[in-house]
């Protein structure tokens, strides 16, 4: 005799689970009543992995798991800065996350904002600013983060950042563009001008980018810009601190500006960037240098949406978790990555936000979720101590501490570029990317300058039109 499904919500009944789910979810707009919903917020390091090892580690018969991410792809960040100088393409450094999504499903939109009392969180699609609700049984927080400007609307509004891959391609045109500019002009103070790039900020995005860009411009003169004075290229690096990669030891922080001077790079400390314009940056002890292209690296923050959850928050605004990255007051939710404070009990500070920590923070998380789905209490605690931190600084050169050990030079800029090819997601990337360094050693730098693209926004068109929230609970979008 064939089992019997009935529907708790009317008096329906079924003798296909196919057709009951099906009738559950059109007739009544929530999911099969026996599901446990898990939705991850955020497609980075941290919210990725995590579904990647929800989707290994649990039977998708029994739950129903959904990501959210404003990108319809993952990002591999630590190589942003060898996109903005072309020498890996755009493609080489994202992945679509529904490659990822063999048991899940995938929303592109923006998350407006997350009620936990409810667990409802409403979501708005990209394309036509329509709002969504989807509701959970478990929320995984990992929206990342974005660039702090504290406040100043004239650094916001000329500088460029590196933070996205557009953030990247913007860039690379910028640099481009002024290049062609300068060799164009027969004036010399204009040609410094133009040829002055200012980073602000000296932690590790904004040396890597100081120091990608510096090698691939200058390599750019030489190979291809007879016109250009060399003598006029100006590489600034500004650090509010006497120093420059705080997060390092003295010891390699005093080799890298060392090798950096040697290259070219004019390195200010103690000073910060209080104003800009189009053509010029001004510094809090007066300076004011002449430029056109500043580059912010200053500070992240987290976003308004993070901010205003009712909950208990650490600095800088972020999710204040416990040891099992649970929100205290909600412990169905957990967060991780740059959205979350995490505490370090041995050194009573939080732990830094790095891509290396959010891959060990996701592990702790999908463990500990499959741990409670099965309803044993044995949850995994999170505790991890670094292995190391690496830079590169330039061509063929970095500094590392690793183990207690401190790498400079070729050395450190080779097991930076193994350690990251590593930890690519892909075996396809793994060879897309080893293979436009194999070429970049024997020609030379691509100079295209690919101009403004066309977008189509499509505002007035809409997939369907329903009366509430709550209705729209698991429709397709």
């Amino acid at each position: 005799m064939s089992q019997i499904y009935n529907c708790v919500h009317c008096d329906a009944a079924f003798d296909s689970k196919k057709e009951f789910e099906a009738h559950v979810i059109f007739s009544h707009k929530t999911d099969a009543i026996s599901k446990k919903k898990i939705l991850i917020l955020g497609g980075g390091f941290g919210g990725m992995y995590v579904l990647k090892d929800l989707q290994k580690k649990l039977d998708v018969k029994n739950i129903s798991i959904t990501i959210v991410s404003e990108n319809n792809y993952f990002l591999f960040t630590p190589m942003l800065p060898e996109v903005a100088s072309g020498m890996l393409n755009p493609r080489d450094i994202t992945i679509p996350i529904r490659h990822f999504c063999t048991r899940a499903k995938f929303y592109q939109a923006t998350v407006f904002s997350v009620d936990l009392a409810q667990k409802l969180v409403t979501i708005t699609r990209k394309f036509d600013g329509k709002d969504h609700a989807l509701e959970y049984d478990y929320l995984i927080l990992a929206v990342g983060s974005i660039n702090n400007f504290f406040g100043n609307k004239k650094l916001e509004e000329n500088s460029f950042t590196i933070k996205t891959i557009e953030d990247a391609i913007e860039l690379r045109n910028q640099v481009l563009l002024m290049m062609e500019i300068a060799a164009q002009t027969g004036s010399m103070g204009l040609q410094q001008k133009f040829l002055t790039f200012t980073v602000v900020g000296a932690g590790f995005a904004g040396v890597e980018i100081i120091g990608e860009l510096n090698h691939f411009v200058r390599k750019s003169v030489k190979q291809a810009y007879p016109t250009i004075d060399e003598t006029n290229i100006n590489m600034i690096l500004i650090s509010s601190r006497n120093e420059i990669l705080p997060e390092l030891n003295k010891k390699l922080g005093e080799s890298a500006r060392s090798y950096l001077k040697k290259v070219g790079v004019r390195i200010i400390t103690n000073v910060k960037a209080v104003d800009a314009g189009e053509s010029h940056v001004e510094l809090s002890d007066g300076e004011i240098i002449p430029c056109t292209t500043l580059i912010w690296t200053g500070g992240v923050t987290t976003n308004s949406m993070i901010e205003s959850l009712i909950c208990e928050h650490g600095e800088g605004g972020k999710i204040l978790v416990d040891k099992y990255l649970r929100l205290n007051e909600h412990p169905e939710v957990f967060a991780l990555g740059d959205c979350a404070a995490i505490p370090d009990a041995d050194t009573g500070k939080f732990y830094p936000p790095t891509a290396q920590h959010a891959l060990r923070e996701s592990k702790i998380v999908a463990h500990n979720i499959k741990k409670i789905l099965v309803g044993k209490t044995n949850l995994r605690e999170f505790s991890y101590h670094s292995k190391g931190m690496m830079a590169t600084i330039g061509n063929r050169a970095g500094v590392a501490s690793l183990m207690g050990y401190s790498v400079t030079g070729v050395l450190a800029w080779l097991i930076w570029r193994s350690y990251y090819i590593m930890h690519l997601p892909t075996f396809e990337k793994k060879i897309r990317i080893g293979s436009s360094w194999a070429i970049n050693l024997f020609f030379g730098t691509d100079l295209t300058l690919i101009g403004e693209t066309k977008t189509k926004n499509l505002c007035e068109i809409t997939i369907e039109d329903t009366p509430s929230l709550k209705e729209q609970l698991f429709t397709d979008l």
